[in-house]
């Protein structure tokens, strides 16, 4: 009987997180008040229907599946941190799945014949699946597909201590970055060995600004996703937290690149030295799921004056070669040279052809050489923000 699935429900312990999602929340008051006054029990169905349409799904069943086996656990942390499952936790969830595959199998049918109502009700699709081994399947993928939050979205920043997933990330993709094969194949390269388990390195991107270093990582992690692979980015003043976020990530059984943007120093930022500890693995060193990828438009990183190379420091030859030095301590060091003119010209006419801009050859080469003179240099960038011109209006060719 429906009514005994909301007793059912009440009584989820492993899978308790589910009672507070806004389609089993609003299901569970739908069942609790169908025996009530009509028009409140028609208006709960209804924002349970809208809750599930919200959500992105029409399958109850599809939906159900796909909470439960991202759902953050103690099952699931038990078989991340690799400990023996307590037999009383593992039927727990053997009999809890159960129960969510009775929500599964529910129909429109069966719910609006709790009511008596016979005018137009709205209805979601009605789907055969089998919740245990789907549950199964992505328990022993749990390194592709993650749980919690790092299940649903693939792009992370730091915000006062907490991770916070990116709802709308940067979905450039490798395709759309012309040139600079060699250097991008040098990251995916060594961001396929840390998902492979194999030693990985830390990698330092350098190079002048609008290359397309920044997009070429966040590319790689929309190539890489479906394989486990996360970002989490931080910013430079946000250093000083990364051992702890470090910890957490540990026992996590996805892949992470920690991403540092424009990277660079003063000479006495503590920021500095937080790094260069991460970097040379300190007490809190990363685990082998993390690795470290930072922008710099700096080789050296630290900002120098003349007055440090000629200082009355007796050490400051140590001093400089420590400044310097942190760059060495990454892994790799990836150079992104200023495309030459043939180059910048070739990525115009790429993102021309891919956004359906009719031109002639000469005409747009002009216009493009001119856009970029008053910008000073060519790049990526620049190319992009010519192209966006032309679309927008802005330039006629």
């Amino acid at each position: 009987m429906l009514k005994d699935l909301s007793i059912k429900l009440h009584s989820l312990t492993v899978f308790r997180n589910l009672l507070s999602d806004p389609v089993i929340r609003n299901l569970l008051a739908f069942l609790d008040s169908a025996e009530g006054d009509t028009r409140l029990s028609v208006d709960i169905y209804a924002s349970f229907i809208k809750s599930l349409y919200e959500s992105g799904f029409q399958s109850l069943a599809s939906y159900v599946a796909d909470i439960a086996s991202s759902d953050e656990n103690i099952r699931i942390r038990y078989i991340t941190r690799k400990e023996a499952l307590p037999s009383l936790i593992e039927e727990s969830a053997k009999q809890e799945l159960q129960i969510l595959q009775e929500v599964c199998d529910l129909s429109p049918e069966k719910l609006k014949s709790l009511l008596s109502y016979d005018g137009y009700l709205p209805s979601f699709k009605e789907e055969k699946l089998s919740l245990s081994e789907i549950y199964a399947h992505r328990t022993e993928n749990i390194h592709k597909y993650g749980y919690g939050m790092y299940a649903k979205y693939r792009m992370f920043y730091l915000s006062e201590g907490r991770i916070v997933p990116v709802v709308n990330p940067d979905r450039t993709t490798l395709s759309e970055l012309i040139d600079y094969k060699r250097e991008q194949k040098i990251i995916l390269d060594n961001t396929a060995a840390l998902l492979s388990g194999k030693p990985a390195s830390n990698i330092l991107l350098t190079g002048d600004a609008g290359t397309g270093k920044s997009s070429t990582i966040k590319a790689i992690v929309n190539e890489l996703y479906s394989k486990g692979l996360r970002i989490l980015e931080v910013r430079k003043e946000q250093l000083r937290e990364l051992p702890k976020i470090l910890d957490e990530l540990t026992d996590n059984p996805l892949k992470f690149i920690v991403f540092i943007d424009d990277l660079s120093f003063q000479k006495d930022d503590d920021n500095f030295s937080a790094l260069k500890a991460i970097l040379e693995g300190s007490v809190s060193a990363k685990g082998q799921n993390v690795v470290i990828y930072a922008t710099s438009n700096r080789r050296h990183l630290v900002k120098e004056s003349f007055s440090d190379r000629d200082g009355d420091d007796i050490h400051r030859n140590d001093t400089i070669q420590e400044i310097i030095s942190l760059s060495e301590r990454f892994g790799i060091q990836v150079t992104f040279s200023r495309p030459d003119k043939k180059t910048y010209l070739d990525i115009v006419h790429h993102l021309a052809d891919s956004a359906g801009i009719e031109y002639e050859e000469e005409k747009i080469d002009l216009a493009a050489e001119r856009f970029v003179l008053s910008r000073g240099s060519r790049s990526a960038r620049a190319a992009r923000q010519f192209v966006d011109n032309i679309i927008s209006g802005n330039i006629i060719l």
